[in-house]
């Protein structure tokens, strides 16, 4: 990351942007939960719950290349408390939509990362 380029928002600020923005780029019955990673302050995690009865919930970490550019690393897929593959269509098909969402949140931010 360029000094440039440096993301310069406070993560707690950052952490506080996309809990308020990621809910409005999910589908409506979706739900999401945003925490500090408490090791990388350019990173986060992002943990949704799928809407519907499939009991699906997957984890992300968003970690910010720079002030625009966002990294979004699957860490973790569940179906109720059982850890399940993630690599099943139905499932990947979710995880790619998740994905897209992720990065239509960083974009909706970048008035804030990218000031």
């Amino acid at each position: 990351m360029s000094n440039t380029d440096k993301l310069t928002v406070n993560q707690a600020e950052l952490v506080s942007e996309w809990a308020r923005v990621l809910p409005t780029t999910l589908q409506p019955t979706d739900q999401a939960r945003v925490w500090a990673d408490e090791a990388d302050s350019n990173a986060l995690w992002v943990h949704i719950m799928a809407a519907g009865h499939t009991g699906y919930t997957i984890d992300f970490k968003v970690t910010y290349v720079d002030d625009r550019e966002i990294k979004v690393e699957l860490t973790d897929v569940q179906q109720g408390t059982t850890h399940i593959d993630e690599r099943g269509d139905v499932v990947q098909n979710l995880i790619d939509d998740y994905i897209r969402h992720i990065h239509e949140c960083a974009q909706a931010l970048q008035k804030v990362t990218h000031a």
